[in-house]
């Protein structure tokens, strides 16, 4: 594609991401100096049509950026009044006391909130104050300087044809140029991922965790509903197989989200992530909660969970990452919005400085600095242990040492075991199924769980049939000849949206890839044990579109 002409318009920042770190940066931007030209790319078809999280919102982040967000009428609308903490067993749950927890998980002062929604205030603002922001295009493609240095994207590919070819319907898009290019692209973002391995970024650096994230949102019976109420659990139906655990909370209008995260470094290919969290849901507390309701909209989305030690290094020549492209998921505070934020704010600050001393196209040390070492670095590194035990010591092992781990942390600034290492990645932790039982999964209710393909229809994901397909395979051979054969070709489980099949075809298995059907989540790219398929991305505005997720 790169031997097209394209037309090419110049800003001072390039933003690829209208998420909470892309929208920040490009607030404080134009806070510092309204002339500054400031352009903000979305691929989803709107401002928050791709954003999907828990989400228990700390304000510090917004606090920070826009102290007055509550008179400008943030969407911060349910504030936390209760904080609850279950283990569960398979047919009754065990509460955890909030006492021996340390201050840092205590929701007081957070906001149940849609990011999305969020996400739309915050463009608002943004736009009001001079922004340009163009959801539904696309970033294919950096754009390269003569000394290798970022110099900006392409965006706004369409019509291209089934095989990747131009057609005669086709648009070619354009270049965007920026002296500082900031990719906020979200988990496992296809730019950032080409920008950590082109310039070696995760060098010195721990391997980055992940879990997938899976989410309903639920209107219930209101004399069930308890506003504010935010409720975690850990334990059954997952047990040894995997780590993770389940969020619910009770936002306003009788509704509630109900989520379940399993982490992406399980050893068994027979695991089947979107059937556990269906399974969850037939937990008596919950079925007693959801019965009577009804499911209004779905999604999923990987999460960053490597923490601390997993953050590559965040600038590079022209350009940095931000928010979760660079990994600020506090793990045992399932939070990272508002380091998003602070994220963009601190980028912003580091490219207004260089702008102003009349530099360009270089890396922003000041930002990465900022990060390590502020509020950033402190919250992150606080809980730095917290996954790592998890691994390597399951969930018991991991809730008393954590916690010990956490308490000294906050109190005398130190732990007892350093830092702790991750080891592998979570497609290296992936073990043959022959080591492993086949787990029996129960069939879908209709009324409380419900199967993929249907689940998928509520999170309104469409994509254009005739481009060509965004999941690439290196080997188009591997899927049959490598994964099936020695994993039993995970990828039909860890999709939770459906997007690959095995199918008999003449006698034969065959590997199918229902592109359509993909939600963005990402979990291919990171979970596939062969790191045959590469995720990229599909044209603009294709893909989920999520209400208030």
């Amino acid at each position: 594609m790169s031997e097209i002409e394209r037309e090419s318009m110049e800003y001072d920042v390039v933003i690829v991401g209208a998420g909470p770190a892309g929208l920040s940066a490009a607030i404080r931007l134009k806070q510092l100096d309204a002339d500054l030209s400031v352009v903000v790319l979305e691929k989803g078809s709107e401002v928050g049509a791709h954003i999907l999280s828990g989400a228990v919102l700390d304000p510090c982040g917004l606090d920070a950026l826009i102290p007055d967000w509550k008179e400008k009428g943030a969407p911060l609308n349910t504030a936390v009044k209760e904080d609850n903490f279950y283990v569960l067993g398979p047919a009754g749950q065990l509460r955890v006391p909030n006492f021996p927890m340390p201050p840092l998980m205590n929701n007081h002062g957070n906001y149940i909130v849609s990011m999305g929604n969020v996400c739309r205030w915050m463009a608002e603002q943004a736009e009001e104050m001079g922004v340009e922001i163009f959801p539904g295009m696309a970033c294919s493609e950096l754009v390269y300087g003569d000394n290798g240095e970022v110099k900006g994207v392409v965006a706004g590919v369409f019509g291209l044809e089934a095989d990747g070819s131009i057609g005669e319907n086709t648009e070619p898009g354009m270049e965007l140029h920026g002296k500082y290019v900031f990719l906020s692209e979200g988990v496992r973002g296809s730019l950032a991922k080409e920008v950590i391995a082109k310039y070696d970024l995760s060098h010195g650096h721990e391997p980055q965790k992940f879990g997938i994230g899976m989410k309903e949102i639920w209107e219930i019976d209101p004399a069930k509903h308890r506003e504010g109420t935010v409720t975690h659990t850990m334990g059954w139906p997952l047990g040894s197989n995997a780590g993770g655990g389940s969020f619910i909370y009770h936002l306003e209008n009788n509704q509630v989200y109900v989520g379940f995260v399993v982490h992406l470094n399980y050893k068994n290919p027979h695991l089947f992530p979107y059937m556990e969290f269906q399974r969850f849901k037939h937990h008596p507390m919950v079925a007693d909660l959801l019965e009577g309701g009804k499911r209004i909209a779905y999604g999923a989305r990987a999460i960053s969970e490597g923490g601390y030690q997993s953050m590559p290094k965040m600038v590079f020549p022209g350009g940095a990452l931000l928010g979760c492209s660079v990994g600020m998921v506090n793990v045992p505070r399932i939070k990272g919005n508002h380091n998003a934020m602070l994220s963009g704010k601190a980028a912003a600050e580091a490219a207004y400085e260089a702008i102003s001393a009349g530099r360009s196209s270089d890396e922003l040390t000041s930002y990465e600095t900022e990060v390590r070492t502020g509020a950033i670095g402190k919250d992150l590194k606080r809980v730095r242990n917290v996954k790592p035990m998890w691994s390597k010591w399951g969930l018991t092992a991991s809730l008393v040492f954590g916690g010990l781990d956490m308490w000294t942390n906050n109190l005398f600034g130190f732990s007892f075991f350093g830092t702790l290492k991750h080891g592998k990645t979570d497609a290296e932790a992936t073990e043959e199924a022959s080591k492993h039982k086949v787990i029996e999964y129960p069939r879908p209710d209709g009324k409380i769980s419900f199967d993929r393909l249907t689940n998928v229809s509520f999170s309104m994901t469409n994509h254009e049939e005739s481009q060509p397909a965004h999941l690439h395979l290196k080997d188009a051979s591997v899927p049959i000849s490598v994964n099936l054969a020695k994993y039993a070709e995970p990828a039909q489980r860890y999709c939770p949206a459906g997007v690959y099949e095995v199918v008999e075809k003449d006698g034969k298995p065959e590997f199918v890839i229902n592109f359509q059907n993909c939600v963005h989540c990402k979990t291919c790219d990171i979970k596939d044990p062969s790191q045959n398929i590469t995720w990229v991305t599909p044209q603009g505005g294709d893909g989920p579109n999520y209400p208030n997720m």
